[in-house]
């Protein structure tokens, strides 16, 4: 117990005097009815004490993390011809988005002991749940889960993305998609050492709905039944001028 303890506050307390100061091209993301998708700037300093600290070897890590969901996850298997649901795993926590940049290869930089303490690579961000399923195949399902994020964008690890220039300026582009879920994200840098974790900062990016998809998702939750007449009568309206235009065409 003690030794598990010194291991974590070591691990919990900054090795040298480096404080970090982080900005964001944008404080907030707006999801309209035209988002594609937004770059976001993550850039900043850090402030050395020393010229000692200034002069050794340091990586960083920035992360930018969506709220996180329950989920399950499920496998299919062909029985009788028909494809069905054989078994699923539910996951407590998955976050919606999750982005990693690095300036190098993440296992050159990044020590087991203090990617446990921190929670940085994937599969310690992913809350699986572990009741009535082996180990096996919790991890099993959650890389199949890590693997269609990622084809859809939503987990992404880029090495060597982020440029720390003279040990004291940094910047990298984080790439958000357009099938992001509103809430707080929490972008984080990490400063490293010999794969220890120096120092860190976090700060929230914002990611709401506006115009016409918060009013319609404020109308969905607040007032379901007139959401869904509203609904009707823009799908008929859409039915019926689609219907004239193509009689319109047929003349």
């Amino acid at each position: 117990m003690l030794r598990a303890f010194l291991i974590t506050l070591l691990l919990a307390t900054p090795a040298a005097a480096q404080n970090l100061v982080l900005g964001l091209s944008e404080s907030e993301v707006a999801i309209t009815t035209t988002f594609d998708g937004s770059d976001i700037l993550v850039f900043g300093a850090i402030k050395h004490e020393s010229a000692v600290t200034q002069e050794a070897k340091l990586d960083l890590i920035v992360t930018v993390k969506g709220p996180d969901q329950a989920t399950t996850v499920y496998r299919k298997d062909r029985r009788f011809g028909i494809w069905v649901n054989a078994a699923t795993v539910e996951v407590d926590a998955a976050p919606s988005f999750y982005a990693i940049e690095t300036t190098r290869p993440i296992a050159d930089i990044l020590g087991e002991e203090a990617d446990r303490y921190y929670e940085i690579t994937l599969p310690r961000v992913i809350k699986p749940s572990a009741e009535g399923h082996g180990d096996n195949d919790v991890a099993l399902f959650t890389k199949a889960l890590m693997r269609i994020r990622q084809d859809a964008n939503k987990y992404q690890l880029r090495e060597w993305d982020a440029a720390l220039i003279d040990n004291t300026l940094f910047r990298t582009d984080v790439e958000l998609p357009a099938n992001l879920v509103e809430g707080a994200y929490e972008v984080s840098v990490f400063l490293l050492k010999d794969k220890k974790v120096i120092s860190t900062y976090s700060t929230i990016l914002d990611v709401r709905k506006a115009g016409l998809e918060r009013w319609m998702y404020n109308l969905s939750r607040q007032q379901p039944f007139y959401y869904g007449i509203l609904s009707l009568i823009i799908a008929i309206s859409a039915g019926w001028g689609a219907s004239a235009i193509f009689r319109v065409f047929q003349r």
